[in-house]
């Protein structure tokens, strides 16, 4: 079994590959190939701990390089596609220019390059790997698969644009397409440029939560584990061209969420700017929520971490690797630096 994982080297789809060669992973004849720009989230050393594995192969490129694409399509019976340019939780001034013209390009032409190599080719199986965010906001209740989409930003409907290409290539061309839409995500080897992952390293550092900036939409939180054993149970027996929302953890506003890492830190309140009471921004909506009792009852998917015991976890992790988010690249750090100079400035106001 030849196994492509686009966006391998990111934070989730870099999971998926260490759980698939790891220990507990299928074993036997599995080839995995993994396809990442590395980008910024995207990094080799989230490979590291199989980077030597024998039945890992690394290829850096995009998804729009139609040469490349139709090369690995021709060698591999499935595809789980985690390649996207992502959105992150800062504000629009700490994001490229070019972000939402680089969602179009990645996000929607990348994908329907894929899934024409895919056709061509004959790949058997295709897992696509998408976000809540497509059905946009609910005040109350959660979203069913069925439900119409309708996304708020430019990042989601790039990937709601992608879901539908997808879905629209089972349908006309047969091919066996699977959709997985997913709450927020956290874990190890996520980019500083996450939530989580950056409150916590501020505070390990001992330099105090970011001072200003918008609320973050009410959100569920799933551990990274539990969203990789949910797209391993589609990839393994989910029904050609369903979708499947993967959902399980805490719902928490920004405020809950900032009380929680301050309780799992130990640390004092009073370190908190005013950023946690703000309004989101603009197209930011209030509450994303997916209902996901299809994957619980057609496939038996349970969460198995506690929002309590995923995020100590994480903050060991992150606690006992200083050297992984320390480093960062140049692009990296660039920005880190241009968003610090930002809160600084705030801070003085």
């Amino acid at each position: 079994m030849r196994i492509l994982v686009t966006g391998g080297a990111g934070f989730i789809g870099s999971h998926f590959v260490r759980t698939l060669l790891g220990p507990a992973g299928p074993g036997g004849d599995l080839a995995v190939t993994v396809l990442d720009a590395l980008s910024p989230t995207g990094d080799r050393a989230n490979l590291w701990p199989v980077e030597d594995h024998p039945c890992l192969e690394f290829v850096q490129g995009t998804t729009r390089d139609l040469a490349l694409i139709d090369a690995l399509a021709r060698h591999h019976e499935m595809v789980v596609h985690f390649a996207a340019e992502s959105a992150t939780d800062l504000p629009a001034a700490d994001l490229p220019a070019a972000n939402e013209s680089a969602y179009a390009a990645t996000n929607v032409l990348g994908t329907q390059t894929l899934l024409d190599a895919a056709v061509r080719h004959g790949v058997q199986r295709f897992v696509h790997v998408s976000t809540d965010e497509v059905y946009g906001a609910i005040p109350a209740g959660s979203w069913k698969e069925s439900e119409a989409l309708a996304p708020a930003t430019p990042y989601a409907a790039s990937k709601a644009g992608a879901d539908l290409l997808a879905l629209a290539c089972h349908r006309t061309h047969g091919l066996d397409v699977r959709v997985t839409r997913c709450s927020a995500t956290y874990g190890p080897y996520q980019s500083l440029e996450r939530t989580i992952p950056r409150f916590v390293t501020r505070l390990l550092a001992g330099r105090g939560l970011p001072p200003s900036g918008p609320a973050l939409p009410t959100r569920e939180w799933l551990h990274v584990d539990d969203h990789c054993r949910a797209i391993r149970l589609v990839l393994d027996g989910g029904r050609p061209g369903e979708v499947y929302n993967i959902g399980g953890g805490p719902e928490l506003t920004s405020k809950q969420l900032t009380d929680r890492l301050l309780t799992a830190l130990d640390a004092d309140r009073g370190r908190v700017g005013h950023a946690i009471d703000s309004a989101p921004p603009p197209g930011a909506r209030p509450r994303y929520a997916a209902n996901w009792a299809k994957i619980r009852t057609e496939l038996g998917y349970a969460p198995r971490h506690s929002f309590e015991d995923g995020l100590a976890e994480t903050i060991e992790w992150y606690r006992d690797h200083p050297t992984w988010w320390q480093r960062g690249r140049p692009e990296q750090r660039e920005r880190r630096q241009q968003r610090e100079r930002r809160e600084q400035q705030e801070a003085v106001r």
